[in-house]
């Protein structure tokens, strides 16, 4: 990822759980916040309840990759955290990637040129 790193510490989840805002669809949930960087700093959780580690590695995938694809229309210096839900274990990488764009809208963090509903 050109823009992003990652978030891996649980302080670090823990405080945009705190003190950002968040939006869910069906499939996915997603926290925002500003952290004064020019860069994004993106952290992805998949619980238990999702499935075992093969199918939560590969909703992990699909949502780093529907993300890397699209990291240029995102806004720059933000924390975000998207957590997966347990149907995001029964669908395939467009729905991923609409729910996506969708949470992105939503947060009016996507630039507005980009999408189209």
């Amino acid at each position: 990822m050109r823009f992003s790193e990652s978030l891996k510490k649980y302080h670090q989840f823990r405080f945009v759980y705190q003190n950002g805002r968040s939006y869910a669809n069906k499939y996915l949930i997603m926290y925002i916040k500003e952290n004064g960087t020019d860069k994004n700093r993106i952290g992805i959780s998949v619980s238990k309840k999702v499935g075992n580690s093969v199918v939560r590695h590969r909703v992990t995938r699909l949502v780093r990759e529907s993300y890397r694809l699209h990291e240029a229309v995102f806004n720059s210096g933000l924390d975000i955290v998207i957590v997966a839900r347990a149907n995001a274990a029964t669908v395939g990488y467009f729905e991923i990637e609409k729910a996506l764009l969708h949470l992105g809208k939503l947060h009016h963090i996507i630039k507005v040129y980009f999408y189209q509903d």
